[in-house]
């Protein structure tokens, strides 16, 4: 067996790639309470807002009230995606430690939603990379699509490659490689990482993964085998996919914490705290959490 990692980052994306497909409205000061949870969890990168258009994205209107709410923990990287320099200004005023970005491995895909090549979508970015850099903040590039798109099927590993490397080029200092509806499984996982390895340094890849197959957990296993240290995770299972029917949406992270105390890997992260959290966000949208882990942790204090 290869040595896996002694510690991973897990970056915590539930409040806002999770919560931004929920149909009801969730008020600021319950994203706020739920940001300030995961942060005395002990995440040291905390994905909580968006800077989209409202009309895109309606349940992320309230970024901003979100990220002047919450209580900041030194140490503490709060990450907004923006998709544009009106988007960066709007992150910029917020305060956001980190800047994130985004494109895809997939030319349908990209074609499909937003009517432009892999290469025009990516050049779009150099204006904001650059800004976001002159202002001394982090910058995250993030790549969907990357194990299979609902256009095309199959993504070819010098896909991924040639966008891990144009992410590169603008000066990412972490670039996500994500399972966006789900359908990777742990041989292809190592593929595509180790394709991703030789474009950009091992300790700056993340894996990005949904559970849509149930094969999340065992994807994350695959990529610690290859090297991989930083992986995102939604807490509750928050979140899902509006590509692929069914979707489930991103891995747990209550589940990828009982992993990794398994397998004897630091995380820095409270367990009991995160279910806490997940407990709380799922009793006020008012369904059980996708965390299978969590739940058996909550009811076993039940009895």
């Amino acid at each position: 067996m290869n040595s896996l990692p002694r510690q991973v980052k897990i970056v915590e994306v539930g409040p806002r790639d999770g919560l931004q497909n929920e149909k009801a409205s969730v008020p600021a000061a319950v994203k706020i309470e739920l940001v300030n949870r995961l942060t005395s969890a002990g995440f040291r990168n905390i994905e909580a807002a968006s800077f989209v258009s409202p009309k895109w994205v309606p349940q992320m209107a309230t970024s901003a009230e979100v990220m002047a709410g919450i209580d900041r923990k030194s140490g503490v990287i709060y990450s907004a995606l923006t998709p544009n320099m009106q988007g960066l200004t709007a992150a910029l005023a917020a305060r956001a430690d980190e800047v994130v970005i985004f494109g895809s491995a997939s030319e349908a895909f990209s074609q499909k939603n937003i009517n432009c090549s892999i290469a025009e979508s990516i050049a779009r970015f150099e204006d904001v990379a650059k800004a976001v850099k002159d202002n001394g903040l982090r910058l995250r590039g993030s790549i969907s699509c990357s194990f299979g798109c609902p256009y095309q099927g199959d993504v070819p590993l010098d896909a991924v490659a040639d966008v891990v490397g144009r992410m590169r080029d603008l000066g990412c200092d972490e670039i996500d490689i994500a399972d966006t509806i789900g359908v990777a499984t742990p041989r292809k996982t190592q593929a595509v990482m180790e394709r991703a390895i030789r474009e950009f340094r091992v300790d700056g890849l993340a894996g990005h993964f949904h559970d849509t197959y149930g094969q999340a957990l065992a994807n994350i296993y695959a990529s610690l085998e290859v090297g991989i240290s930083i992986y995102h995770s939604s807490v509750s299972g928050l979140g899902g996919c509006p590509y692929a029917k069914g979707a489930t949406g991103n891995v747990a992270t209550e589940d990828v914490l009982y992993m990794m105390q398994g397998l004897g890997i630091e995380t820095g992260i409270d367990l009991d705290i995160v279910v806490d959290a997940g407990q709380f966000i799922s009793h006020f949208l008012g369904r059980k959490g996708a965390s299978r882990a969590g739940n058996a942790i909550a009811a076993k204090r039940a009895n």
